[in-house]
């Protein structure tokens, strides 16, 4: 047996974040997944410790995937918004073989992130392939998972509630 395989294997944690990326006209931010390139959606992750919060996980994903910095001290800080909802989801089949053995659940926590209009995103080219702004009606038939499209529809809700960049 190799030392590598000696080691343990590790495994994704079910829970994660869910980012719907808007600029103030109400445009959604979809990226093209690379392992699935059929699948468009905001930005979405997972925790890396079971300690790291929420709102660490999504200011880390954000950047990791979009380039965006909404982390400490970044001009766009201030405009991530919890949401304050979570959705429970049965993982995908073609991805459960990142989680543990019997782990089929996942929790996923929303924000939203405004943007300015013309803000620049630099995809992470491992996981995703192209990006498109569509308004965010648009946005929501586009996105594969019910739970991403719902997210995309509550976007006027937030919106009033957060205001502008």
């Amino acid at each position: 047996m190799s030392a590598v395989s000696d080691l343990p294997m590790s495994f994704k944690i079910p829970e994660s974040v869910l980012v719907v990326i808007y600029t103030p006209a109400r445009d959604v931010l979809l990226i093209k997944r690379a392992d699935a390139p059929e699948f468009w959606q905001s930005v979405t992750g997972s925790k890396d410790t079971l300690d790291e919060s929420f709102e660490l996980t999504a200011r880390r994903e954000v950047f990791e995937e979009t380039g965006l910095d909404c982390r400490t001290g970044s001009p766009l800080y201030p405009h991530l918004h919890d949401w304050g909802l979570e959705n429970v989801y049965d993982i995908y089949p073609q991805w459960r073989h990142r989680y543990a053995p019997g782990v089929f659940l996942n929790t996923e926590h929303l924000f939203g992130l405004e943007v300015p209009v013309g803000a620049s995103v630099r995809l992470n080219p491992r996981e995703h392939t192209a990006y498109q702004w569509l308004p965010y009606s648009q946005a929501a038939d586009r996105c594969f998972s019910s739970s991403n499209a719902e997210a995309c529809l509550l976007l006027p809700h937030f919106f009033s509630r957060t205001g502008c960049v």
